[in-house]
């Protein structure tokens, strides 16, 4: 006999006309989308139907817009291709999240004939212990909560307590709180004493469902019932770089690696993007050595020399930079004899002289600030030369309404009535669209709002990233403004920023010779006037 389902007639859903068998006038896609979202006119295809309220676009643009993303071949922002959204491709209901074989949903998962419990199994004799032969690690993925949940195992009540105090502390929504304890009853329905939950075992499931692993990981690691045996990602990009280098030359560049990444007894840890750096440019000298040599202690000085004449410009100073500090380090530690970079100079290369926006590239990136969030972090950088980590990173703490100061980057600043506005318009979104966040930050996102950590740096470029004034051209027009406004006083701009005294410098003889050429430019055009009268 068919189901009831299966009689009911296909339809086409009201907000996305996916056709397909619908549990009422929409599909499941977009009946979650309306209970999200605000009914408003779409910018795309102009109809009244609930809509983003950041982008002002329907569940279907959206759709066409991220199809038109993948078609692409790379990761890109959702608004350009929003914008160019001129058709619709319509598809069938149901099909974008299939559920790979779980359990049925709606009312066939309610309707659905319960089994008969099994029989338990019969008891062990009595001064018999069954030893475990190999350690078996649970499947999560097969899990039907309609048969295998188990509400009342104590770990799982105790691990849904500890969820609602942390999410009360974390400011999660009834949506994330929902999803953490689904999760949870799937982790810990057949959890027992002295067992341990590894990321690899929950990570296939939960993903598959849609559930966040980390904020599960976050609770079950609290309780102390979980291990991250995950390998670290400095390992892998290590092992991606170095798997080919001599085993006594990879050993002591890894263990040069690894302090510039985390630092050492009497070394402060640098920035992840400088390891980077260094190790790039010196892994084809590396490879070109692990062919001659065995261990760091048997390169030369002419090694070195020779390493530096295979570049050029500006590759050739970083390299020579690179060897310099691992040979330092190598040295320090006494995995050499000697340095053989010692005395090894490369001319710095003739800086050019920083040149001013063009208005046109400014009121070009002025005019993609069209959200709070945006608007601030352009402040930010084109009035207070912020770097964009330090706009990602600023705390509620470092702003000071009532005495109007802003500490950007350590360095205390006065609150100027532009950024003033945007932080008032900024703090109010903040707080009517995440009232219960916990986060410290003050530019936050959907992501980062229930957790404790900064924004991500793609979002926070996303607006001028495509533009020629990006932030890092905003923040270094604002200081050569500066030099060019007050004179190239390298002093009043390492103290009005914050600055190093070279970066100054370089910023005052910009403007120094900016501020000759007009000069020169103006007096050719009064002699020429002169001539002519």
């Amino acid at each position: 006999m068919s189901k009831i389902s299966d009689m009911k007639a296909p339809a086409s859903c009201e907000g996305c006309f996916a056709w397909g068998q619908l549990p009422g006038r929409f599909c499941r896609g977009c009946y979650t989308y309306g209970q999200q979202h605000s009914v408003g006119r779409c910018l795309g295809c102009a109809r009244e139907v609930p809509v983003n309220g950041r982008h002002g676009y329907c569940r279907l643009c959206r759709a066409q817009a991220t199809w038109a993303i993948k078609a692409s071949g790379r990761a890109s922002l959702l608004e350009p291709y929003l914008r160019q959204v001129s058709c619709q491709q319509l598809f069938f209901a149901n099909l974008q999240r299939p559920r790979n074989g779980g359990p049925p949903v709606g009312k066939q998962g309610r309707r659905a004939l319960k089994r008969a419990p099994e029989p338990a199994p019969p008891p062990w004799p009595a001064g018999w212990d069954q030893l475990s032969l190999f350690t078996v690690h649970r499947d999560y993925c097969h899990f039907d909560r309609e048969h295998h949940a188990d509400l009342a195992n104590p770990f799982l009540v105790r691990a849904r307590r500890a969820a609602d105090a942390f999410g009360e502390v974390r400011g999660w929504s009834r949506w994330v709180a929902s999803d953490v304890d689904r999760a949870l009853v799937i982790v810990l329905s057949g959890h027992v004493e002295g067992e341990s939950i590894r990321y690899s075992e929950i990570f296939p499931a939960l993903r598959g469902r849609g559930l966040s692993v980390n904020r599960t990981a976050e609770v079950l690691d609290q309780l102390g019932l979980f291990t991250d045996d995950r390998v670290p990602a400095v390992d892998r990009w290590l092992d991606r770089k170095l798997h080919v280098v001599a085993p006594g030359i990879r050993c002591e560049v890894e263990s040069w690696a690894r302090t510039l990444l985390d630092g050492g007894p009497r070394s402060e840890p640098r920035a992840r993007q400088t390891a980077w750096a260094y190790l790039n440019e010196i892994q084809p000298v590396l490879l070109e050595w692990s062919d001659h040599y065995d261990h760091l202690r048997e390169i030369t000085r002419e090694d070195v020399i020779a390493a530096r004449d295979a570049a050029s410009s500006k590759q050739r100073e970083n390299r020579v930079v690179a060897l310099r500090s691992l040979f330092r380090h190598a040295k320090k530690n006494g995995q050499i004899f000697r340095n053989p970079t010692l005395r090894i100079r490369v001319p710095r290369q003739n800086r050019g002289v920083i040149q001013s926006l063009p208005q046109t590239d400014i009121d070009q990136a002025v005019a993609t600030a069209t959200t709070p969030d945006i608007r601030l972090i352009m402040a930010l950088a084109a009035v207070h030369a912020a770097r964009p980590k330090m706009i990602r990173t600023m705390r509620l703490d470092d702003v000071d309404l009532g005495n109007r100061r802003i500490t950007v980057g350590g360095h205390v600043r006065p609150l100027d009535d532009l950024t003033h506005r945007v932080l008032l318009d900024w703090l109010d979104y903040r707080r009517t669209r995440w009232p219960n966040t916990a986060n410290p930050h003050l530019l936050i996102t959907q992501q980062t709002a229930v957790e404790l950590g900064p924004a991500g740096g793609f979002w926070t470029t996303r607006a001028t990233r495509n533009l020629t004034a990006t932030l890092e051209r905003l923040r270094i027009d604002r200081q050569l403004e500066e030099a060019l406004t007050h004179g190239p006083d390298p002093l009043h701009l390492a103290l009005v920023f914050g600055i190093d005294e070279k970066t100054a410098i370089r910023y005052a003889d910009s403007a120094r010779r900016l501020l000759e050429t007009s000069a020169e430019s103006l007096n050719a055009v009064t002699a020429s006037v002169d001539d002519q009268r």
